[in-house]
């Protein structure tokens, strides 16, 4: 019995021996650590990445440490949890317009008159029409003048490119290739009013370079319409380089306008160089966002033209730019074949201006689905073969083109989505060049439109 006894108090001990101890009996633990001591090579490191510092007398992770960087973890998914929402309520609002984005803003651009004076067309071309401007003040104007046939007609505001501003000669028509007056519209008998905007020529205002000047040109827009002779329906914005900018930027602003034509304009305006716009490289980010017409394409809600040709000199990469951007379906690209910066105004507007006088501009896809249309005879029916591929009883706009055989022999089937020979448009084919939904129109299928897309339709 005594044995049995004794045998049971040594395993007893022994037990009581081989126990592990709480390290938190030990009040100095309990005090300066968190967690039980880190035994494994594995564990400390995995503690360090962690953040926390562990103690050189307990192997421990130290109380201080644990409670700091549950503090920045807290933070860290807060801030999360916070941008998430953000993220969340900015995708449930419409994007913000150009217009509620310039209200209350106050630039802080401005640059003395140019102080070059007035030309003087001859007045059986234009006479003064000078208007308020978006500030207040007047600001000399010229227009077509009254044809007194008792008729209300189509009329364009016309800005100038270079210094959009200031006028000079804008009236003396040059070659083809060199020819900026855009006297396609008023041989055509397009009523044209020629403004200057603010800081231009002799006014007494100060220039803002692509900001202020857009409320001129709505102010120039409003007086042309209240012309007895103009229809003001049929007002229309048309601008060439620099000037198709702020065309693009007043259609991106609203307006009256019962088209837009930009041709030409660039997508920021920290492309121009110091003669065009001298703050491009100090303004801060708001100032060049707000006159940057490619953050503001969703903005437009008028038929708006994006023209240019594919030729040098030429701004074809600043159409290609703004044109990835577009989702809206108002907003139409028009790269031009052939042409470059100058002579696609010409080749354009000799199609155009007919349009805007008859009244027959329509949906916005038409204008360069008309211009195709006057070229080369439909396909009547039949067959006509396209690499491997026939097209049945195809009727399409330059078909002619489509018969050619050095542009059927370029078209295969492993040519994919994108046209070496239209670098930064052939990805998009003929719904690109030619607006959404002419594919339907023309009754043609993808593998046709990139076939399409290489006719020189404005030639």
């Amino acid at each position: 019995m005594k044995g049995r006894r004794a045998v049971a108090c040594v395993l007893a001990l022994a037990a009581a021996a081989c126990a592990k101890k709480d390290p938190f009996d030990d009040p100095y633990y309990a005090a300066a650590c968190h967690g039980p001591p880190l035994e494994t090579i594995e564990q400390r490191s995995q503690a360090m990445q962690d953040g926390y510092t562990i103690s050189v007398r307990f192997g421990c992770i130290e109380k201080r440490s644990w409670e700091e960087v549950q503090r920045a973890n807290a933070l860290v998914e807060g801030l999360r949890q916070q941008a998430e929402r953000e993220l969340k309520e900015a995708a449930s609002r419409p994007p913000q317009s150009l217009a509620d984005a310039r209200a209350g803003f106050h630039t802080a651009i401005h640059a003395p008159a140019s102080g070059t004076p007035l030309p003087q067309p001859p007045a059986a071309l234009f006479v003064r029409a000078d208007y308020t401007s978006g500030d207040g003040r007047t600001l000399a104007a010229f227009v077509t003048p009254d044809p007194r046939d008792g008729q209300r007609h189509a009329a364009i505001v016309w800005i100038t490119g270079g210094d959009s501003s200031s006028l000079d000669d804008f009236w003396t028509e040059r070659t083809a290739d060199d020819d900026e007056s855009a006297s396609a519209f008023r041989k055509a008998g397009v009523i044209m009013m020629f403004p200057t905007l603010r800081g231009g020529n002799s006014d007494s205002g100060a220039r803002e370079f692509f900001y202020g000047e857009v409320d001129d040109i709505h102010a120039a827009s409003n007086h042309l319409a209240k012309l007895p002779y103009v229809d003001p329906a049929r007002v229309y914005l048309g601008g060439h380089s620099t000037g198709g900018t702020l065309a693009l930027l007043a259609a991106e602003t609203g307006g009256r306008f019962a088209g837009v034509f930009a041709f030409g304009p660039v997508s920021s305006v920290e492309t121009y160089p110091f003669e065009i716009f001298p703050m491009a490289r100090t303004a801060d980010e708001q100032e060049i966002r707000l006159r940057s017409p490619v953050h503001w394409l969703n903005s437009i809600s008028t038929p708006t033209y994006l023209v240019e040709g594919d030729r040098e000199p030429s701004n074809i990469g600043e159409l290609d730019a703004l044109c990835h951007q577009v989702r809206n379906p108002l907003v139409h690209c028009v790269p031009v074949f052939g042409s470059n910066h100058f002579s696609v105004l010409d080749k354009v507007g000799r199609f155009l201006a007919p349009e805007l006088v008859a009244g027959t501009m329509g949906e916005v896809e038409l204008l360069p689905l008309r211009a195709v249309r006057r070229r080369g005879p439909a396909v009547r029916g039949g067959a006509h073969r396209l690499g491997r591929r026939r097209v049945q009883r195809m009727e399409a706009p330059a078909v002619h083109a489509l018969e050619r055989d050095e542009v059927a022999a370029g078209v295969s089937h492993g040519d994919g989505n994108r046209d070496p020979r239209l670098p930064g448009f052939g990805y998009r084919g003929v719904g690109y060049l030619l607006g959404p939904g002419v594919g339907e129109a023309l009754g043609v299928g993808d593998e046709h439109r990139r076939i399409l897309a290489r006719c020189d339709f404005l030639r």
